[in-house]
C-alpha cells in the first residue's frame, strides 16, 4: 500500500508539472510575442521608451532594460524618431552613465534618427545624466529638472552609544575597512576620502552634461547650475537645461512628425525571471526538465 501511495503521489506530481509546463509555455508565448507589434511597425511611427522611477540595477528602470529598448527603437526602420518619456528622481550614476553612453553611440550610428527626452513630472540627478545625451529635451513649465550633484550620507550613533554605555567591537584589517560604519567614529582622513569620491563622481556628471548640452547650457551666466539645485521647467529653459516645452504627443506630432506612438519599453516581467525570483531556480529547472522530457 505504501508503494501504491508513492506511485499515486508521483503520478499527481507528474500531472502537476505537466500543467505547470503548459502554463509556462502559454505565458511565455503571450509575454514574448507582441501580437500587435507587426501591425504597428508596418507604419511609420514614433518609438517611445519609458524611464520611470528610481534608476537602479534591480529596478524597473535599469541600464539593461533601457539599452535593450533603445537598440530596438533605433534598429526599427519604421521608427521615425525616439522619445524617452521621463519621470524619475534619478538613481545610480553607474546605470545612468551606461545609458548615456549607449544613447550617444546610437545617435552616431543612426544620425538620421533623433532621440528626444520628454520630461513629465521630474527629471533629476541621474535621470538628467541620461537626458543630457538626447538631441533635445522637452519639459512642462511645471516639471522639476536638474539636481546636478551627488549625495552620500548615513548616520552616526556614536553619541547615543556613549550615553547608553555601549561599546562597538569592530575588527578590521586596513585602516579604512570600516569606513562608513554608523557605530564607529569617522576620522578626518575618512571624511576627506568620502568627499574626494563624491567630487570625482560629480565631475563625471558635469562633464556628461556639458558634452550633451554644449553651448545651449548657460552655466557661465548661471554658475549654480551644477550646485545640485533643482529648477522648474520654466527656469530650466532659461539656463539651458531644456530646449523647449512639450509632451510626448506634441513632440511626436510636431517635432518627429509621426503622431502614431509605439511603446518599446522593456518590461522586466517575463515568466522565466518570475519563476526564478518567486519560486527559485530549482522549480524553474524542474519545469524545464518536464518540458524537455515531453518534447514540448
Amino acid at each position: 500500500f505504501a508503494a501504491l501511495d508513492e506511485q499515486r503521489a508521483r503520478r499527481r506530481w507528474g500531472i502537476a508539472f505537466k500543467l505547470l509546463g503548459f502554463v509556462y509555455l502559454l505565458v511565455v508565448l503571450v509575454a514574448v510575442v507582441d501580437w500587435g507589434a507587426d501591425a504597428e511597425h508596418q507604419v511609420q511611427h514614433t518609438a517611445m521608451i519609458n524611464l520611470v522611477g528610481v534608476i537602479e540595477a534591480k529596478g524597473e528602470s535599469n541600464a539593461e532594460n533601457l539599452v535593450a529598448a533603445l537598440n530596438s527603437a533605433f534598429d526599427e526602420k519604421n521608427a521615425v524618431g525616439v522619445i524617452l518619456r521621463i519621470n524619475s528622481p534619478g538613481g545610480s550614476p553607474v546605470q545612468a552613465g551606461i545609458v548615456n553612453d549607449e544613447i550617444r553611440r546610437l545617435r552616431a550610428k543612426y544620425p538620421e534618427k533623433h532621440l528626444y527626452a520628454v520630461v513629465e513630472d521630474m527629471c533629476a540627478s541621474g535621470c538628467y545624466y541620461i537626458a543630457a545625451a538626447a538631441d533635445k529635451i522637452y519639459a512642462d513649465p511645471s516639471s522639476l529638472v536638474g539636481s546636478i550633484g551627488v549625495i552620500g550620507g548615513g548616520f552616526d550613533f556614536t553619541g547615543l552609544m556613549d550615553k547608553l554605555g555601549i561599546k562597538r567591537r569592530l575588527r578590521t584589517a586596513g585602516d579604512n575597512k570600516g569606513m562608513g560604519d554608523p557605530f564607529s567614529p569617522e576620522t578626518p582622513e575618512q571624511q576627506a576620502i568620502w568627499q574626494a569620491m563624491l567630487k570625482d563622481i560629480h565631475s563625471e556628471f558635469i562633464q556628461a552634461v556639458k558634452t550633451g548640452r554644449g553651448n545651449r547650457l548657460l552655466d557661465k551666466q548661471y554658475p549654480d547650475v551644477f550646485s545640485g539645485r533643482i529648477y522648474t521647467g520654466l527656469e530650466a529653459k532659461k539656463v539651458g537645461l531644456v530646449d523647449d516645452f512639450g509632451n510626448i504627443y506634441s513632440v511626436a506630432r510636431d517635432v518627429v512628425q509621426a503622431p502614431e506612438i509605439v511603446d518599446y519599453t522593456v518590461q522586466d516581467d517575463n515568466f522565466s525571471k518570475l519563476i526564478s525570483r518567486r519560486l527559485g531556480s530549482e522549480m524553474e529547472q524542474s519545469v524545464r526538465r518536464v518540458i524537455e522530457e515531453k518534447g514540448w
